[in-house]
């Protein structure tokens, strides 16, 4: 009989095996992506600003003195506002495309999908084109026809930026809700139906509490994008001299720059969103559904009977209002010589995009400056994320499971908080990077680092060490074994997360206005100052550009990718 020889290990001990290096070095990047800017961020909280001694002077300021009070007021009453309402629309437009013959249904979920991946703060923009008080076109339209002064829409309030974020934010409840809806066993409704139940008392009393969770999720996610909203809140209501906590810190940073007051009205934005978060994991995890039974068949569609066409009719008005009259506002705009006279003969013009890809150097500038920090910070994003992720499944040394919850600590730091750690971390020696574009690739990176780790962490702990191991065992390092092994079988994985942070990075808005300066412009702060300057046809036109961009990617990620790429970003 033959006799089999066990595999002999090669022997690497007088060879240099640069993976620790590497995976040091990556832990070094971390901690100066996340933990210096949030240390220094509650350091400087705590500084005097003449002496930069020790005193909680800074929180009592901001927390006594009526002026700082009322924003806050404010943003829980847009916050509140914005999320009640995503939540009572997203969740009936939810059940009537994933449980209902409703016609068109596959159409309006693209549409809903477009007013996903659209800023708000663009929306605000579009919405300033269509019912600003004296100029919007559908005031002036409606006007026209009654021959009063102005028309009765005024998008320059509260009301508005309530109106608009909600718009922005519905998403977030359909998302959740119709993917709980589809993975619903349909045995409990079948059998509420052959009890004699109708199929809103189905709806009410079965489908609806077994989807509460999703719906709770919702709710919060929309509480905490508009709480940390910077952009549509500048947009709407600094000209209607009403102030939110985002705006308030922005103006912190008007002359005279008080950086330490900033940072301590910014602590308990930190709080509300950590706290939130952890409640809604305990909501979650309190309240389970076990759904006893078999195989849940084929989802039979509820039939509407003639309500089809009433009730399609009153769900094209979300897609509406947050996608089709928005671009065209915008498209409209940017074909528009003069945006007032609208998209008649004469005024026609492809000026404005030769104009901003052409003629005008800071613009085109911008444009480049978008997409060359996205792909930075997506590219330094991603390796930092597939190499903790790495680190922390393999154990690679103790405590490594810890940098896991370091790379997600930006997921509970408001974008604008994160920018007024960064601005305080180094906008002074030893790493005066204010100015610079590095400052706006570590912002982005940070912002947008949880978005790679979660995505790769799940990944990297499926993939079987057996691979790895083997590979060891012939003579390959560890960095070798996961350049050759782990890293190929991760592509799908790795171009998603790249995508994941480069997509919101191009139109990354709250992080960016408080670090750039004219030499390090970027698209979206071109759209701000524009704005500033009343000069609409350029604000529509970067627009239309940054809309385009993102669309074209998001349209090849799907093909690339499958249907569910975007969802992974609400994960």
């Amino acid at each position: 009989m033959a006799s089999v020889t066990a595999p002999r290990r090669v022997d690497r001990s007088g060879s240099f095996d640069p993976g620790p290096i590497f995976f040091i070095g990556a832990v070094v990047v971390l901690a100066i992506l996340v933990i210096v800017p949030i240390g220094w961020l509650l350091l400087i909280s705590l500084q005097h600003v003449d002496t930069g001694g020790f005193t909680f002077g800074n929180y009592v300021e901001a927390f006594t003195k009526s002026i700082y009070l009322r924003p806050i007021v404010n943003s829980f009453m847009l916050a509140t506002s914005v999320a009640t309402l995503a939540a009572l629309i997203g969740t009936p437009l939810a059940w009537l495309i994933a449980r209902t013959d409703m016609p068109g249904r596959t159409g309006l979920r693209a549409l809903i999908t477009a007013a996903f991946v659209t800023p708000s703060f663009i929306g605000a923009e579009a919405w300033i084109l269509l019912a600003a008080p004296n100029s919007g076109w559908i005031n002036r339209t409606i006007a026209s026809f009654t021959h009063a002064d102005h028309g009765p829409l005024n998008i320059f309030s509260l009301g508005g930026a309530i109106f608009v974020m909600a718009l922005y934010n519905v998403p977030y409840t359909f998302t959740f809700v119709a993917g709980g809806l589809e993975l619903i066993s349909v045995e409990l409704e079948d059998a509420s139906s052959t009890l004699g139940a109708s199929a809103w008392r189905t709806m009410r009393s079965i489908t609806l509490p077994l989807v509460m969770p999703a719906i709770v999720a919702g709710f919060i996610m929309s509480f905490l994008e508009a709480l940390a909203e910077f952009g549509t809140p500048a947009f709407l209501l600094i000209p209607a001299r009403t102030q939110v906590v985002t705006t308030q810190l922005y103006l912190f940073f008007q002359f005279p720059v008080r950086t330490e007051l900033a940072a301590a009205y910014a602590m308990p934005l930190i709080g509300v969103t950590l706290g939130l978060l952890l409640l809604q994991r305990r909501i979650l995890g309190r309240r389970k559904f076990t759904v006893v039974g078999g195989k849940g068949g084929k989802r039979r569609l509820v039939a509407l009977g003639p309500w089809r066409w009433p009730l399609l009719a009153a769900a094209l008005a979300v897609p509406l209002c947050s996608v089709i009259l928005p671009y065209l506002a915008l498209l409209a705009t940017s074909l528009s010589r003069i945006w007032s006279q609208g998209p008649v003969p004469g005024n026609i013009t492809f000026y404005w995009y030769h104009w901003a890809l052409f003629e005008n150097a800071p613009t085109r500038l911008a444009i480049f400056h978008s997409l060359w920090y996205g792909a930075a910070a997506a590219t330094i994003a991603t390796t930092i994320a597939f190499l903790i992720a790495y680190t922390a499944n393999r154990k690679l040394f103790p405590g490594a499971q810890a940098l896991g919850i370091v790379c997600m600590a930006p997921f509970v730091v408001p974008g604008i908080v994160l920018a007024i750690g960064i601005y305080a971390a180094y906008s002074h020696p030893p790493l005066l990077l204010y100015g610079t574009a590095a400052i706006l690739i570590i912002a982005f990176t940070t912002r947008f680092l949880p978005i790679a780790y979660s995505n790769l962490n799940t990944m990297v702990a499926a993939i079987n060490t057996d691979l790895e191991n083997a590979a060891r065992t012939l003579g390959a390092t560890r960095l070798r074994a996961l350049r050759t092994i782990t890293a190929p079988l991760l592509r799908r994985g790795l171009l998603a997360s790249w995508l994941l942070v480069f997509i919101p990075a191009i139109r990354e808005l709250s992080s960016a206005i408080f670090l750039f300066t004219p030499r390090t412009a970027t698209m979206t702060t071109q759209i701000f100052d524009f704005t500033d300057a009343g000069n609409y046809e350029a604000v529509a036109t970067l627009a239309i550009i940054i809309l385009a961009i993102t669309l074209v990617i998001v349209s090849a990620a799907y093909r690339l990718l499958g249907r569910d790429f975007m969802e992974k970003t609400s994960t």
